[in-house]
Parts: C-alpha cells; structure tokens; sequence
C-alpha cells in the first residue's frame, strides 16, 4: 500500500463540500481542486455544484461542460487518493442461525480486494502505517473475517502470547480473586471495616481469621448483599465501556495511531471475530481497564463494602468473559439461544446497537435495543 496515495471512501469526499476544502471523484479516484476553483475556466461556480460528489459523467456532458484531453491530466495534478471498494459483510437482514459456521476468508482475495489488512502479515505494523482514512478503516474493520487459526497481531511468538488468552484463564485468574476479597469483606463486616491489615503487611490475614473467629448470619448477609451489588455494578461497566470506550468510533481522531489503540482495543474483535483465542480481555488489560473503578470504589464506600462490591463485580466480569466464548463457539442450551443470536447481530448486522452482552437491560433503558 503506497503511503502518497491515501484510501478514502464517499463519505470522506461528501465532507469536503466548502470552496475552502473543495474535492470531487472520478474513477474511483480522489482530486482537491481548492486551488483550481480560482482557475478554472468555466468558473468556480460550475466545480462547487458538484463539489463532494463523482464528476465522471459531468466532464463527458456537452450540455454542461465537455473537457478535452488536457483537462483530464490537469486534473492528475490534484490527485489525493483513491475510493475504497470495500465489500461490505454486515447486513440489515442478517439472521443467526442455531448452528453458526461462517466460511474461512481468502486472505489473499481479501486483501487484494478491500486493501485494508493483509492478514498473512502482523496487522499492528500495518495499522501504524495505515494509508487509509478513518472513514474507510471503521468500514472494513467492522466488516467480519474469518480464519482457523489467529491471524498475527504482532509478529514475533514473544509478543504474540500477549494478545491470545485462552478461556479458562480467566476464571483460573479472577475468581480466586473474587474469592479472596469476598473474604476481606466477610471478616470486615464482623470485626470492622478497619480490622484487617494491609493487603502488603498480612496477605493472608482475612483467610486465617475465617477459621479462627465466629461468622454472623447478619455480615454473611451484609457481604452477600454488596457481592450482589457488584453483579448489577459490572452489567452496567460492561454496557457503558462497551459502547463509550470500546465504539468510541465518533471521536476517533484520523490518524494511524489512533487506529492502532481502537483496533488493539476491541476492533480486532470486530475485525476477526471468531479468534477463539482473542474473545476473552488479557488479563493485563482488565488489571488496567478494572483499577481505576476499584479505587473509585474504596473511595466512595467503607472497605468492607468495596471489597464485597468488588468480589461481585469481578465474579460477573468472569461469568461476561466465558459467556462471551461459548457464545462465539458453542452450541447453547435453548434458554441461551436468544442472547446469542442477539450478541452475533451485534457483530454482523449493526454494530452501533446491542451493547450488552451477559444482558440487554441497560440496552433497554438506554433505547439501544437491536432488534433480531
């Protein structure tokens, strides 16, 4: 892909209207005449009526202006880029079926095709040196492929095996996790929110006072009730990250690093979403994405509500996570079947409705509700 030719799409040339930005398209190329209004000798009037749109037909039309041969090449002189001829995937009538096996992608024909990401190659490369607009970019990365194996992101083995998670990891890491706070929080509520010591000095403080001091029903039930909270806490982070951090597509700014954090982010997901090993967050990216919410918790509550808050929320990440999986690959039981299909009309037939993922409740009360 040459980097002086950029890839834009019709979009991206129907927002350069104004005489102060002024381009047109013919041939599936893209011109910017701003300099040549001034010049042209039919007048500037006569660009401006078609500035943003294809001006193919218009400059073979002799009731409007037929140009001769050298018109032609002086329009090369203002060649930008050229028009993506991207396919598009994701359909208004797609439907999931029970039994969901999509065909592997050609990677070759793909590439060769859309211009977007060559596949046999690391993407994250690519996407650093992306020649492409942003217009064009949440086009095709919206547009599903499919491989048997995952495509690299990185390049080297080294680096690869920090963005493929298998699915069991993520319960073997968090709910250990879970555990543990949900403990703190036990012990919290029968001898105070201040009885135990740092996590740093005692580690395991709260499991030795478990086995050694008398558990009340009443701080069974106070630890149970904000273990419960944070089930509703995380099925509210999970729809609002998912759509105000992971589709931030509006505010994307236009510039290859900006594609590369969106793509690394979650539009890999979108891009290549039956990677059986990128369904489920790293565990460093959860570490990172989840802290500022647990010390937004320890501020606003006692310790021993955070910590059972916290154990809840953590335990409901884990249960979003595999379900996440199962529903990419496997066949579910039929009281499942509906969450599925309402999760895979996300990817492949609109991706800027149906946020939620473990539930469509906030979908709901937020009126995105994609209907399947």
């Amino acid at each position: 892909m040459s980097k002086r030719i950029r890839i834009y799409t019709d979009r991206d040339v129907a927002a350069h209207s104004p005489a102060e930005s002024c381009w047109v398209s013919r041939d599936g190329k893209v011109y910017d005449v701003t300099k040549f209004l001034d010049d042209h000798p039919g007048g500037d009037d006569l660009i401006l009526k078609y500035a943003g749109k294809d001006i193919g037909n218009i400059m073979k039309d002799p009731e409007e202006h037929e140009h001769s041969e050298s018109a032609y090449d002086m329009l090369d002189e203002f060649l930008v880029g050229r028009l993506g001829q991207g396919e598009s995937i994701v359909s208004d009538d797609w439907v999931a079926p029970d039994d969901f096996h999509p065909e592997e992608t050609d990677t070759a024909r793909d590439f060769e095709k859309n211009q977007f990401l060559d596949l046999r190659r690391p993407m994250l490369l690519q996407l650093l040196r992306a020649n492409f607009s942003k217009s064009y970019y949440l086009q095709q990365v919206h547009q599903p492929r499919h491989l048997s194996s995952s495509a690299p992101l990185f390049g080297p083995v080294y680096l690869e095996i920090f963005s493929k998670t298998p699915w069991y990891v993520i319960p073997c890491i968090w709910l250990p996790i879970a555990g543990y706070l949900f403990a703190r929080s036990l012990v919290q509520f029968t001898l105070g929110s201040y009885a135990l010591p740092p996590f740093s000095v005692d580690p395991i403080a709260p499991l030795k006072l478990l086995l050694t001091i008398p558990i009340s029903y009443v701080a069974v039930a106070q630890a149970t009730s904000c273990f419960f909270f944070g089930n509703v806490v995380w099925t509210f982070l999970e729809y609002t990250m998912h759509r105000f951090l992971f589709h931030l597509d509006d505010y994307l700014p236009d510039h290859p690093y900006a594609f590369a954090v969106h793509f690394t982010l979650h539009g890999i997901h979108h891009y290549l979403p039956m990677d059986q090993l990128r369904l489920v967050m790293p565990p460093a990216l959860f570490a990172a994405l989840s802290y500022p919410f647990t010390q937004l918790a320890h501020a606003i509550f006692p310790a021993n509500v955070a910590n059972g808050t916290i154990a809840g929320a953590f335990t409901f990440y884990v249960i979003y996570d595999v379900m996440h999986y199962v529903m990419h690959h496997k066949r579910l039981p039929a009281f499942m079947r509906e969450i599925k299909k309402y999760h895979l009309a996300h990817h492949y037939k609109n991706f800027e409705l149906g946020f939620g993922v473990t539930s469509k409740i906030w979908d709901i009360v937020f009126n995105t509700v994609l209907p399947i």
